[in-house]
């Protein structure tokens, strides 16, 4: 259902998220030459990925078209509790909010390289509720839960960019170098580029 939706948003933003793509890009170029910095593709793309998700998280938590229901929640778990395990509400209410947030955590673990869980814990802990606020006041409600499942979310993905980093540190001189991520990434992007056209295709026939 997660999927669905970003699919739905990304049907609304694709004219905007190329020129904004093409524009970022042109503005990253020109910095790089100006400053005589070494451009490395898959640090590059890294950049670019991270912007595209944190704007693609915020065009989902702030769509004021989701639902019907307004109001505050402050008593926790309530929300969770209503909902039948396995059932389409409660994957998409609490699978959902956690699954949103984890490359939030792994992105502050990469970025940050915190030591403790605590920037991680803070970050999310205060977007979430920076979240349900506009929530708040767009239409929608104020949900405790939501807050407590993105931060769930946000720690899994700090744990994610541990348990990845400490994998990196045994892994031969290859697999770290700029050559083999360089490799990596385009064939990602082939493969996105692959889906997208395929959806893309299906919709606009």
């Amino acid at each position: 259902m997660v999927v669905n939706l970003a699919r739905q948003i990304m049907n609304e933003i694709w004219p905007m998220l190329v020129v904004f793509i093409v524009a970022i890009s042109l503005i990253r170029f020109f910095y790089l030459q100006n400053h005589r910095e070494r451009f490395c593709l898959h640090k590059e793309l890294s950049y670019l990925f991270s912007i595209i998700y944190i704007w693609l998280l915020f065009e989902i938590l702030t769509k004021s078209e989701l639902n019907s229901t307004s109001g505050i929640n402050l008593a926790p778990f309530s929300e969770i509790l209503r909902y039948e395990f396995g059932t389409k509400m409660f994957n998409y209410n609490v699978f959902g909010n956690i699954i949103i947030f984890i490359p939030f955590g792994y992105l502050i673990g990469a970025y940050v390289s915190p030591k403790k869980v605590w920037p991680v814990l803070i970050t999310t802990f205060v977007t979430s509720i920076a979240v349900e606020f506009v929530q708040l006041h767009i239409g929608r409600s104020f949900d405790v839960d939501d807050i407590i499942l993105n931060v769930i979310g946000g720690i899994l993905g700090y744990l994610l960019y541990i348990g990845l980093s400490a994998i990196n540190r045994h892994l031969p001189d290859f697999f770290k170098s700029d050559l083999f991520y360089n490799i990596l990434y385009i064939i990602i992007i082939a493969l996105l580029i692959i889906y997208f056209l395929g959806y893309w295709g299906v919709i606009f026939r």
